[in-house]
Formats: C-alpha cells, structure tokens, sequence
C-alpha cells in the first residue's frame, strides 16, 4: 500500500513539475499580448481580440500554474500557529484540510466538464464580446488545470498519510 501511494504521488508530482516549469514562461506570452495592444493603439486601429486573449492567457497560466504552486508549498497559509507546530501535526491538520480542497475541486471538476459539454453541444458557444471567440478551448484548459490540481491535492494528501506512517517524502514547509 506504501508502495502505491509513494507511486502515485511520484507520478502526479513530476508531470505537474514539467507541466508547472512550462506554464510558467505563459508570463511571457500574456507581455507579448498586452504590448502588441498598446503598440496597437498607438499606431494604427486598436486590436479587438488582445483584452480577451490577455485575459485567456492569464487564466491558462493561473489555473495549469496552480497544482505546481501547491506542490511547492507556495500557496498561501495562516502560519500564526503552524510554523511551530511538529511535522506529524502539520500533516494532520493538512490531511484533514485538504479533504475540503478535494471536495471543492471535484464538485468544481464535474460543474466545468458540464459547462464544457454545453459549449461543444450546442455549437460552439462563443464570447458576446465584439471579438467573439469560441469558449471551448479555454474551457477545456480549465477542466485540465483543475482535473490537475485535483491529482496533486490528492498526492499531497497521500504525502501526509505517508508522513503520518512514518515514511519521508519531504519535510512539508
């Protein structure tokens, strides 16, 4: 059973590292969009589609972003009292916390893949903006980022069972 758990969040773990490393330049392309729109409007006619496709970019880089953030320790925690705290009740308080993060993201998972099979059933839902792109594609990054951010929240889990079985996988900051 160790065995498993240890695979499983050796798995997640490395495909939302790599996923994680990549997203992480999407910074660049969010600059590229908002520069071209202000050169845009300097110069010539303002472009339609650079608010809206800044606005994707920045949602596609938040949400694949996000299970990399959570499997560095980076998101944000009240520490008044949990930086002192023992590595076995840190894993505790989070094993039992997490298990909302999980609840939320799988409710969130299954409300996203409806609202993405709306999008494709009823061809192709698109933005009411003056643009008007279609919404699919950036739906479906969506429901990949949380589908990922589910898997990494349930290895982290795994990683405080694993902690609380004595194993080392990592002290948890």
């Amino acid at each position: 059973m160790i065995g498993v758990l240890k695979a499983y969040v050796r798995v997640i773990d490395a495909i939302n590292y790599r996923v994680g490393r990549i997203v992480m330049y999407g910074i660049f392309v969010m600059v590229a969009i908002l520069l071209w729109s202000s050169i845009s409007k300097t110069f010539s006619v303002p472009s339609l589609w650079t608010l809206e496709m800044a606005q994707f970019a920045m949602v596609a880089y938040y949400i694949l972003g996000g299970p990399y953030s959570l499997q560095l320790g980076s998101n944000v925690r009240m520490d008044l009292l949990y930086g002192e705290w023992s590595t076995r009740r840190k894993a505790w308080t989070d094993a039992i916390t997490v298990l909302f993060l999980i609840s939320y993201l799988a409710i969130l998972l299954w409300g996203g893949i409806e609202s993405t099979i709306y999008s494709f059933k009823y061809g192709g839902e698109r933005s009411p903006t003056a643009w008007r792109p279609y919404l699919w594609p950036i739906k479906v990054i969506m429901i990949t980022g949380i589908a990922l951010m589910l898997l990494q929240a349930i290895s982290e889990l795994f990683k405080d069972i694993l902690r609380l079985a004595g194993q080392d996988v990592g002290e948890k900051t």
